[in-house]
């Protein structure tokens, strides 16, 4: 794939008080190349409840990082499956959601799942979602060699 149809790639997670930092921000790891200069960001802010959950962020814009977040999502069992569910992955200001699960990231797995939020603005010209659509598809097939 010579380039990339992302303007971004934005990935997060949440640490609850009851789980430790460096945990989380290894499950993060898990997508995000072997780079010195790639560093997560931490928010604090409040649950609820009024309990201290820490936001654990990364965006990324340039084509190298972004391919590599893409091709760890090839490694799902599913990846069939979020190829069809496309056109509700991909909203109107044509942006692509996928949760992935925490807990498996955290082993160097990849997972559809919970605790991990990908969010990826698609370029798409003019900027229509069905052109969205259709670059995450294309991408996706690419990588994985259809």
């Amino acid at each position: 794939m010579a380039s990339v149809p992302f303007h971004y790639v934005d990935l997060r997670a949440f640490c609850y008080v009851t789980e430790d930092r460096k945990r989380v921000a290894d499950a993060l790891r898990t997508f995000i190349p072997d780079d010195d200069e790639l560093e997560l960001d931490y928010a604090e802010t409040e649950g609820f409840n009024g309990d201290r959950i820490l936001v654990v962020s990364i965006r990324l814009e340039r084509a190298d990082e972004m391919r590599h977040v893409l091709s760890k999502l090839t490694e799902l069992d599913d990846i069939d499956t979020v190829v069809r569910e496309l056109d509700h992955r991909v909203d109107e200001d044509c942006t692509f959601f996928l949760t992935l699960d925490k807990q498996a990231a955290f082993r160097g797995d990849v997972v559809r799942g919970d605790g991990i939020t990908l969010r990826a603005k698609v370029e798409a010209y003019p900027a229509k979602k069905e052109h969205a659509v259709e670059n995450v598809a294309e991408t996706l097939a690419s990588l994985r060699g259809d």
